[in-house]
């Protein structure tokens, strides 16, 4: 989507949007193109009875063709229901929206004038922006495997013309400026997205590792463990984890020091980074295995987040480390009963290799906090099945040592739309991973609660070192379009950490 700023204007034979309250009474240059029309548009949507009168859940629009006394050939009228009240994430929506309705329409290019649009908790700019964040969010498509040529048996012709959207404001030369970080953030989300709907035959361990080795470009410092030094530093954990893969396992740790302090401790977050998880030797059911493409998904949001952060010139210190295998089936894999030591010198008996994962973050959290001695940890992954059956779509788990780190994500992914739900830890969750010839296993020898367990081995890798788990299984695809999402990866984590970083630990 190409996005432009201008001046309050019209422009012949083009396309407007315009906003009303949900009394159907015109807002911001609504109300000066309604006078030069003489009370034309007013005039249509007070007789459309359908349009006054729907009040529909989120947003509702008339259509005005050929308004008398203007240049304009075409406005589209959204109706906004009680957007005094809106919140950040509503203003998201409402672009998302937008989107749908000049996608729907197949407009090519469309004069939005956002002017009078803002709410009790939101300033006008800040609303703009995030409605424009919201629009860019939405137009998000992977079209890169469909085949382009122009025949008859092609029924996919991809047409990759960009829609252009025009922000025309009486602040535009602010909204331009603000537009930087939106696009940072954009683009943050974007990678991720693009990494995670790959299919796994491309995006294996030592190609992730090549996406984020090219975020120096944007003044990240990327480093690249491969197999033969994470072996000299008995990372046994995390390698024991793709021992049954060609493709080498890698740990990639991403540094920005935007802080005026430069040594001020950084921030850190890590990502599971499993490019495809087969189960290994405890096999997955075949129905439904292709899904584990995404099983990269914590690592995508943390390198996704590294560029958001970069390109923003975010003045915190952060360091982004994601550990990256594939789960594979070989004749060198990991077998149910083997024991590795972790870096930590932990030992762990392995009872079942479709428990990956915290194998994988074990071995990452604690190479984080030793190197770097970090001010705080927030792991992603996408763990356990077990959270998807706790919370669906609607909510990531949250596990943490810190009431206040919690509240902090919670907080962030409110205002995101990217919401949390905090789940406990203690001690008798934590005892259920005792192993009788080992320092732990990597699951209960039950059916017990399965995401807890995960988050409880976790935190046997973290000392007290402020920590937050964030379990994203269910919110790292949808199956169903979202307003600001289609069908595929959402690349959720990705504004939830921004925002936890710009809101809680930027500047200090």
């Amino acid at each position: 989507m190409d996005i432009q700023f201008n001046n309050l204007r019209q422009e012949k034979d083009a396309v407007g949007v315009i906003f009303c309250d949900n009394k159907c009474r015109l807002i911001g240059y609504g109300k000066k193109l309604d006078q030069l029309s003489k009370k034309y548009i007013s005039n249509i949507i007070k007789s459309d009875l359908s349009f006054q009168e729907r009040n529909s859940k989120n947003f509702d629009y008339s259509i005005i063709h050929q308004p008398a006394n203007l240049k304009l050939s075409k406005l589209y009228v959204f109706k906004l229901k009680n957007f005094k009240d809106y919140q950040i994430r509503d203003f998201q929506i409402l672009g998302g929206y937008l989107n749908a309705l000049i996608k729907f329409y197949k407009e090519t290019t469309a004069i939005v004038y956002p002017d009078g649009i803002s709410s009790s908790k939101v300033s006008s700019l800040n609303a703009i922006s995030e409605m424009i964040l919201g629009m860019s969010l939405a137009s998000y498509s992977f079209t890169k495997y469909f085949s382009k040529k122009d025949d008859n048996k092609n029924k996919n012709k991809i047409k990759t013309k960009k829609k252009k959207v025009k922000i025309y404001s009486s602040q535009h030369t602010r909204l331009a400026k603000n537009y930087e970080s939106i696009s940072a953030i954009h683009q943050g989300v974007t990678l991720t997205r693009n990494l995670v709907t790959e299919p796994p035959n491309v995006m294996t361990p030592p190609k992730i590792a090549e996406y984020a080795k090219s975020l120096a470009e944007y003044g990240v410092d990327v480093k690249v463990l491969g197999e033969k030094e994470m072996k000299k530093l008995g990372m046994g954990s995390l390698l024991g984890v793709g021992q049954g893969s060609i493709h080498e396992s890698q740990l990639v740790i991403m540094k920005w020091n935007g802080a005026r302090n430069k040594r001020k401790k950084p921030i850190a977050f890590i990502g599971k980074g499993v490019s495809f998880d087969t189960g290994g030797v405890s096999l997955k059911p075949s129905n439904g295995m292709e899904e584990m493409k995404y099983d990269m998904g914590g690592s995508g949001v943390v390198i996704g987040l590294m560029k958001a952060l970069a390109l923003r010139k975010a003045k915190a210190n952060v360091i982004g480390v994601v550990g990256l295998v594939e789960n594979h089936i070989g004749s060198k894999a990991q077998r149910p009963s083997d024991v590795v030591k972790s870096y930590s010198g932990q030992t762990i008996e392995i009872l079942n290799t479709d428990a990956e994962g915290r194998l994988v973050l074990a071995d990452a959290l604690w190479y984080t906090q030793e190197q770097y001695k970090p001010e705080l940890m927030v792991d992603l992954a996408t763990l356990t099945g077990a959270i998807i059956v706790a919370l669906g779509d609607e909510y990531a788990g949250l596990f943490s040592n810190s009431d206040k780190v919690s509240r902090q994500l919670a907080e962030a992914g409110d205002i995101e739309g990217e919401k949390l739900w905090r789940l406990p830890l203690n001690d008798r969750y934590d005892k259920m991973l005792n192993s009788p010839i080992a320092d732990m296993q990597n699951i209960t020898n039950g059916r017990g609660p399965g995401s807890i367990t995960a988050a409880q081995f976790l935190q046997r890798f973290v000392n007290k070192v402020p920590w937050a788990h964030l379990d994203i299984a269910g919110t790292t695809w949808t199956k169903q379009p979202l307003p600001t999402s289609p069908k595929g990866a959402t690349a959720f984590g990705v504004k939830l950490l921004n925002r936890f970083v710009s809101k809680y630990y930027e500047g200090k």
